[in-house]
């Protein structure tokens, strides 16, 4: 029989693909129902989540090795063959052990027919190591850079494009590898309910309220267990800190955050709101959504009103809002060092659909805010037509609206300029944190 650890990365996988479920999220259900600590439950999520960030390097590799279409093999199997893979050129797992294991795996789930078919594929997968399986199937760089970077970096190539577009042809292989580099655990302590010297771990460098976890459970950290801190990138700390430190003239008691779920974000700005005796209304369109959100909420110090909404279709009074966060909905190509399956799910035409919802949920933040009063716009993804496109469009259509600088807002965030003057924009190579980007818009007076 295959081991524990094993069979619970291979459960992983499959409901990666069969059910478009996340990694991150998945793991710690499954580490306890199969009753994985210590370092089996490393050696799970080492397996499934270095399988599922290098899959394209993988698959090429296998094509390489089978002798049909990868699509005409059974998913089942060409899950344990990833998984093979995996052991074989990226960890210190001995060959041996990493084709008898996956033997096993293969004949558990699809008899002992596919245990052969793995068993022959994956010795002539162990007959190379990882760069001399990359100097046989990458394509030459003459033939298209992205070609090449799809393979070598394992993203597919019209998402290597992209960034490269947004990033620069200079940086964009350190972005790439940057992708596939597993992203440390990163609480924020929420002010008025904890401080960062409470927290295990290492100071954040941007965020004033962030630890980096050297390991462990976060759940077991007593500040996080009681809702005073929770689980959040230095970025997205980053984009309620700019909200909340940005200078406004006049009232200041309405805060929004117009697409709070899952409340990560809402939680940050309510202490920070709190601190100025100012109220955050809360808005999310996904019922389910909505609830996570009043969890997160449930210890703060704030005033709050969590709303069942549509931020295309505001909520509240026109001009009643004094500042409002726009985390809008987009690929998520800025994260996908911490959700690697979101390159294999996400299309091109995701991000043609996304953005007109961009500009119009952008729009309904602007209608909500008073003369004088700011929108920050934010998304998880530095793909331009989501930025600056979404922004310039806006600026374009309307008269009532003006960019305000970023770089006084977060004068500790080096290298950051955006694509457009004034803008932000975080990337995982240059700040260790996802790839954010921020603008931040003042709706004109008169």
């Amino acid at each position: 029989m295959s081991d524990a650890a094993r069979s619970a990365a291979l459960e992983v996988l499959v409901a990666v693909r069969e059910q478009d479920a996340y990694t991150n999220l998945l793991l710690p259900a499954v580490l306890r129902r199969h009753g994985l600590t210590g370092r089996d439950a490393g050696l799970v999520t080492e397996l499934v989540s270095g399988t599922v960030r290098r899959q394209g390097t993988y698959d090429a590799v296998l094509t390489a090795c089978v002798d049909r279409p990868l699509r005409r093999v059974s998913p089942d199997v060409l899950d344990v063959l990833r998984l093979g893979t995996h052991q074989l050129l990226a960890m210190r797992v001995p060959s041996h052990a990493a084709i008898s294991t996956s033997v096993d795996l293969a004949r558990d789930a699809a008899g002992r027919g596919a245990g052969g078919l793995v068993n022959a594929v994956l010795r002539r997968v162990a007959e190379r190591d990882l760069e001399g399986w990359l100097a046989e199937v990458a394509p030459p760089r003459d033939e298209g850079s992205d070609r090449h970077d799809a393979v070598v970096h394992s993203h597919p190539a019209w998402v290597v494009a992209e960034l490269r577009r947004a990033v620069g042809a200079g940086e964009v292989e350190a972005l790439l590898a940057a992708d596939n580099a597993p992203p440390r655990v990163t609480l924020v302590a929420r002010p008025g309910l904890a401080t960062r010297d409470e927290l295990p771990g290492e100071p954040t460098r941007l965020s004033p309220h962030g630890v980096v976890l050297d390991g462990g459970d976060p759940g077991a950290v007593p500040a996080v267990a009681e809702g005073r801190a929770g689980v959040q990138d230095e970025g997205s700390q980053l984009v309620a800190l700019a909200l909340a430190g940005a200078d406004l003239d006049g009232e200041d008691r309405h805060w929004a955050d117009w697409c709070a779920g899952p409340g990560g974000k809402s939680a940050l700005l309510a202490a920070l709101a709190a601190e100025r005796g100012a109220a955050l209304l809360a808005v999310e369109r996904a019922h389910h959504r909505a609830g996570l959100v009043r969890r997160n909420l449930a210890t703060s110090p704030a005033s709050y009103l969590v709303v069942t909404g549509d931020g295309t279709r505001p909520p509240v009074a026109p001009g009643s809002l004094d500042r409002v966060l726009v985390d809008a909905p987009c690929s998520g190509l800025g994260a996908l060092r911490r959700r690697p399956e979101a390159r294999w799910r996400r299309s091109k035409s995701d991000i043609r659909g996304l953005v007109p919802l961009q500009r119009r949920l952008l729009d309904g933040a602007i209608d909500s805010t008073r003369p004088g009063g700011l929108v920050l716009y934010a998304t998880c993804s530095p793909a331009l037509p989501e930025t600056s496109g979404v922004v310039s469009k806006v600026l374009e259509q309307r008269d009532d609206v003006e960019l305000v600088d970023m770089r006084p807002v977060l004068p500790q965030v080096p290298h950051g300029e955006g694509p457009l003057e004034g803008t932000l924009q975080l990337w995982p190579h240059r700040h260790g944190t996802d790839a954010m980007f921020m603008a931040l818009l003042r709706r004109r007076l008169g």
